[in-house]
């Protein structure tokens, strides 16, 4: 069977870590990524994790003839396709910037890998695709709708897989619907290093706590939750990794039963939630943080932002069903990563 994977944005923080668990898994990897909101430092360092380089692109999505004389030049069995902005508070000023990147960039990558007849993709969604949700936990049946234009990118994306399933059934397409990922390889080498302020809860926790940043601002303590600030779905990267992998294999094993059997069925558009299934607030990961590092995080409460929710948790019973996949570790593990990769590498990859 084929192993050869394209990994889209893999320089990023989710793609290295993801490269790294590919590699365990025997998979064979191309990094595609055009460097916008990553680093070539961590492509080093997966190389030096992993003990031998790593075959790396610099290109970007939005290029068709950049990406053809990749597929030219390999044979793939499919993508893991990262690439792909994600700020929201960004997203809600920049709108257009996120519809040609999220949007354009997919449907051009989704273009070139039927020109060469690559049809299986994994796909980096989001739990912004639920909005605001009706119900809690959140499974995967449970209604769409967005709050700002980087989880309508991620939703309109959505679309035009269940489209392109329908209207060709060759196509193996699992969005995987990512709640809040954070944490750090236990290495300490690698983790997330975001451009200027980080948008994220975690990494601007961490950067209070090494110092970096004065103090935490918490938008909203008014929310209809036990201690009124926002509750969220943490997740591991590296059980987030393995998510991933586990999506490949399964698309694997599904490849290899339809050629031993003559079939020819497809998994057309599965998508599948990658979360823990628990809720903890933010002032519960301030006080683990707190706990693990050792630092204080003053902390200031500040208005609610456009297109935040009160509550959002999964229900991981399909990846489990499906991929034999849960998510492992703990809050205290994530907090205790990420404050090794911060305290490790305090302005990130920049070694000044």
């Amino acid at each position: 069977m084929n192993k050869k994977i394209l990994v889209t944005g893999g320089a990023g923080y989710i793609g290295t870590h993801t490269c790294i668990a590919l590699h365990a898994a025997g998979y064979d990897i191309v990094v595609y990524d055009n460097l916008s909101n990553s680093s070539r430092e961590a492509i080093n360092r997966v190389s030096s994790l992993i003990g031998q380089s790593i075959d790396f692109i610099e290109g970007d999505i939005r290029d068709a003839e950049s990406l053809k004389q990749v597929f030219s030049s390999h044979h793939f069995f499919g993508v893991i396709h990262f690439a792909g902005l994600k700020a929201v508070g960004e997203s809600v000023a920049q709108p257009l910037k996120y519809y040609d990147n999220n949007v354009s960039g997919t449907i051009t990558l989704l273009e070139v890998m039927s020109e060469y007849d690559v049809k299986n993709l994994v796909f980096s969604s989001s739990a912004t695709v639920y909005g605001d949700p009706e119900r809690l936990p959140i499974d995967e049946n449970s209604p769409r709708s967005c709050t700002n234009p980087y989880g309508q990118s991620k939703l309109t994306v959505e679309h035009i897989l269940e489209d392109l399933a329908v209207s060709d059934a060759s196509w193996n397409l699992i969005p995987l619907r990512y709640f809040n990922p954070v944490g750090a390889h236990p290495s300490g080498q690698i983790g997330e290093d975001p451009n200027d302020i980080p948008n994220n809860l975690m990494p601007y926790i961490s950067q209070v706590a090494v110092g970096k940043l004065e103090k935490l601002s918490i938008f909203g303590n008014d929310y209809p939750t036990t201690d009124g600030t926002g509750v969220r779905d943490f997740i591991h990267v590296t059980d987030l990794a393995q998510g991933h992998v586990a999506a490949l294999n399964y698309l694997q094993q599904q490849a290899s039963s339809k050629s031993s059997s003559g079939t020819t069925s497809s998994v057309g558009f599965l998508p599948i939630n990658l979360g823990s299934g628990k809720g903890t607030s933010v002032l519960d990961l301030v006080a683990a943080f707190t706990k693990v590092s050792k630092q204080p995080i003053p902390y200031q409460f500040a208005a609610r932002r456009a297109g935040d929710i009160a509550s959002c948790y999964a229900s991981a019973g399909r990846a489990k069903g499906l991929l034999k996949w849960q998510a492992e570790l703990s809050i205290t593990d994530m907090c205790q990563d990420t404050w090794r990769w911060q305290s490790m590498n305090p302005n990130g990859y920049n070694a000044t």
